[in-house]
């Protein structure tokens, strides 16, 4: 060994390494600051998890199913603002992660998804194992490649982390050849250094006519209504900051939509609640009367904004987002400002004049008997447990644990929405522009790796926890105490809503007749589980699985047929809105407010 360190070159004249194109992927990983990965491994994959004994720093989360290695990966990128990566094998591999970047794509959330791919070779022949990945995962990425050389390898990965995090944010795939990955190249002794996130140079602020119109709308605005979304959440803290001054200073309404719950702090007495579909009355109110409404980082969803022919039809509108191509896309407006929020709100601060607290009182005045309405009380029941009831108590529960909290679809995930309260952002992950069952477990499991001694917790519902209950085993492997709330009515609950609602009742497919024992089911995996039934043992319930040591699963048997209200039904406006037991809100009592 002695004769061999004599012999070797001064570090000055060292010959150039070789490596194969798997060792160089992850050697780039690390170099871009990726210390987590979310996959399963197979075939077409295997020379890349034997470079994984290279890198003992670099963690692998082993999942058990691919679509949830997607959804595991979001949970770890939208609770902390970094790139969550996954590595799967080709065909099925590849295929079960559609879902997840489909889901990815739709919020906005940074995914790089490396693939195996069989040998360039065979490739075209229907090989073992072998699918069209860049085909089939072209509708639902922002980028994909697929590198036929290993030298090329290392500037592929850089590229994709820089799609993957750069303007508006979204998931990319990397499919690589198997005879790729063992190709061995020589390296250039000095590699380019790679950035995880999406810093680029600063893009140019808007002209400064725009700002000024903007500002001079505001400036006049009497009854105006701040509105933020899920891109304010990834522009970061620094804009939620921006943001939540900006309400305050001019002592404006804040409402968010369900992607931007934590953007402003939910205790707030400016945060009117959420808005659109299953929103707040005051906040759909106030939308519909506002004079101004100015949007940040949202993107004007169908489920937000209902009838489009009445859609704030007395507001003029100010939108800001990154991507240029949200700006009129769904909604005209009268001035859009195109770039990443914090940017957008600190140019926009900076011309502001300065506004007294006191010059929107008689809006306020109007906000606060919307409130008195108080849409989300409820009784809770002598002999079953109410979903609000759930949710209401889960959130006294919570109180001052700075919990992440994720959720399935459905009704259960309107109920965390409309009960949860989030005082800063990146504490609430749940699948919005895709609605996709099966997100919540997962998406725990990655926000608990990402931050182990956090309380995390993932409401979900019957329907939905069955569709990646297998992950129930990540979690124990990996030693992650996630906590699931399983608000348990034997039906899949919104689509019986809405059968209930809009097809007359006839309850086609929605009703869960074969339902497992979750609590003996959960054990059977490792988890400590508890079923509860009774109003009067849901506080000690509650208690017991957040304070156990371990992942825990409450089985929580709720009311069979419980609606979800308020409601925006699909094809109203936010003057439409449905309470309680099917009331309507008296829309002469909204005319009446109106100035």
């Amino acid at each position: 060994m002695t004769t061999l360190l004599a012999e070797n070159p001064s570090p000055a004249r060292a010959t150039p390494a070789t490596r194969n194109g798997a060792q160089i992927l992850l050697d780039t990983l690390v170099e871009c600051g990726v210390d987590t990965l979310f996959g399963y491994p197979g075939g077409a994959a295997l020379p890349l998890y034997d470079a994984l004994y290279e890198h003992p720093g670099l963690r692998h989360v082993l999942v058990r199913h691919e679509q949830a290695a997607v959804h595991a990966a979001e949970g770890y990128a939208r609770s902390t603002g970094r790139l969550g990566v996954v590595l799967v094998t080709s065909g099925p591999g590849v295929g079960n992660t559609i879902t997840g970047l489909l889901d990815a794509q739709s919020d906005s959330v940074p995914i790089l998804c490396i693939s195996g791919q069989v040998a360039t070779g065979v490739i075209g022949t229907q090989a073992f194992q072998e699918s069209d990945a860049l085909g089939m995962s072209r509708p639902v990425t922002k980028w994909n490649h697929q590198p036929r050389d290993a030298s090329r390898i290392a500037e592929a990965v850089r590229d994709a982390v820089r799609v993957a995090t750069s303007g508006r944010p979204g998931p990319v795939l990397l499919d690589v050849p198997k005879d790729v990955q063992l190709q061995r190249v020589t390296l250039p002794q000095r590699a380019p250094r790679c950035a995880l996130t999406g810093a680029t140079a600063a893009a140019p602020l808007p002209a400064a006519a725009d700002l000024k119109r903007a500002a001079d709308l505001l400036a006049g605005a009497r009854r105006p209504v701040l509105y933020g979304g899920g891109g304010l959440v990834n522009s970061g803290p620094q804009a939620c900051a921006a943001f939540t001054a900006l309400a305050r200073a001019w002592n404006m309404p804040v409402t968010l939509t369900l992607m931007g719950l934590g953007a402003f702090p939910g205790s707030d007495p400016q945060f009117l609640g959420m808005l659109g579909m299953h929103g707040t009355l005051e906040a759909n109110l106030a939308m519909h009367r506002a004079d101004l409404v100015v949007c940040v980082g949202a993107r004007f969803d169908d489920r937000i904004t209902g009838r489009l022919a009445d859609f704030c039809p007395d507001a003029r509108k100010i939108h800001i987002d990154i991507d240029a191509a949200s700006i009129n896309k769904v909604v005209p407006v009268e001035v859009g400002l195109v770039g990443d929020c914090h940017a957008m709100l600190a140019a926009l601060g900076r011309i502001l004049p300065a506004r007294g607290k006191h010059g929107l009182a008689p809006w306020w005045d109007t906000i606060r008997a919307w409130r008195a309405v108080d849409c989300l009380a409820f009784t809770p029941a002598v002999d079953t447990i109410r979903p609000q009831h759930l949710l209401a108590s889960l959130q006294a529960q919570l109180a001052g644990r700075d919990a992440i909290v994720s959720t399935d679809v459905g009704q259960h995930q309107m109920w965390a929405a409309q009960y949860l309260r989030f005082d800063a952002p990146r504490r609430w992950l749940t699948s919005g522009g895709a609605g996709t069952m099966g997100y919540g477990l997962p998406a725990a499991i990655g926000a608990q790796v990402a931050h182990p001694d956090r309380t995390v917790v993932c409401v979900s519902g019957d329907a939905s926890i069955l569709m990646n209950i297998q992950e129930l085993a990540t979690a124990v492997q990996h030693r992650t105490p996630v906590k699931v709330v399983l608000a348990n009515n034997s039906h899949m609950g919104m689509v019986r809503q809405w059968q209930q609602l809009n097809h007359g009742n006839r309850l086609s497919q929605s009703y869960n007749d074969a339902m497992p024992d979750f609590v003996a089911v959960a054990r059977a995996f490792g988890w400590g589980a508890r079923r509860v039934d009774a109003p009067g043992e849901l506080a000690a319930a509650l208690a017991e699985c957040l304070a156990h040591p371990g992942p825990f699963f409450l089985d929580v048997r709720v009311a069979a047929e419980e609606n979800c209200y308020p409601m925006m039904p699909a094809g109203c406006a936010h003057h439409e809105i449905m309470l309680a037991d099917g009331r309507w809100y008296e829309a002469a009592c909204a005319d009446a407010s109106r100035d």
